[in-house]
């Protein structure tokens, strides 16, 4: 684990997009097409408004969540509305978007299209993750139905999510998919998370699943 510490949130966004960007330029150089696996939330919001800025052939970039809410993409706690408002604008509206739900069917009625779709994008290129206070990532919570399955090595891609403490179902990349992403970054916000985080190393995936994917990422934070 890498950690990056900044002056302020100001600083976090413009920085860490800076360090998105000069990823996906150096995955570019080496490949035609490249993945990039981004989360919903509040938190990644500033930094989507200065990376969708970048100087960079986002033609050539496939965007797509790290998980998803089981809701209409115009709910407000779609990750997919999020990206797409956020992201996706300006120099990246160019970039194509690869949906983890398909809406109007059960997430599990989902998961064999939408793992063939994204099979060609494996090992993600970049990756940027959040993580909540109660050790979260994407949506691989403490405790849920299948999260075993979804930290196994062997996982497919996809695993349904239906955490109690959440209200309603959501489709996540598998603990694999994330760590075995090529470059990983993980953003955090305050002296909550950066405590949280701390309490967190040295746990087991099962109790703390952001511990999945700590190995070689670089953790951006501010205060």
């Amino acid at each position: 684990m890498n950690l990056i510490e900044y002056v302020d949130r100001d600083l976090l966004a413009v920085g860490l997009a800076n360090k998105l960007a000069g990823a996906l330029e150096h995955a570019l150089f080496h490949h035609e097409t490249v993945s990039f696996a981004v989360p919903g939330g509040t938190t990644p919001g500033p930094v989507f408004d200065s990376l969708c800025a970048a100087r960079i052939p986002w033609d050539r970039v496939h965007v797509l969540p790290t998980d998803e809410r089981c809701v209409p993409e115009g709910d407000a706690r779609s990750n997919a509305r999020l990206i797409k408002e956020r992201l996706l604008v300006e120099r990246a509206s160019a970039a194509r978007f690869l949906p983890l739900y398909l809406e109007g069917h059960a997430p599990e009625e989902c998961l064999a299209e939408v793992e063939a779709a994204l099979a060609p994008e494996l090992p993600l290129s970049v990756l940027l993750l959040g993580m909540g206070d109660d050790l979260h990532t994407a949506s691989l919570f403490a405790g849920m139905e299948g999260l075993e399955d979804a930290l196994a090595p062997g996982a497919p891609v996809l695993a349904v999510a239906r955490p109690e403490t959440q209200p309603e179902a959501r489709i996540t990349l598998s603990a694999p998919v994330l760590d075995g992403a090529l470059d990983k970054h993980l953003v955090i916000l305050g002296t909550k998370k950066r405590e949280a985080l701390e309490r967190a190393l040295g746990r087991a995936p099962e109790e703390a699943p952001i511990m999945a994917v700590m190995d070689g990422i670089t953790v951006h934070w501010a205060e």
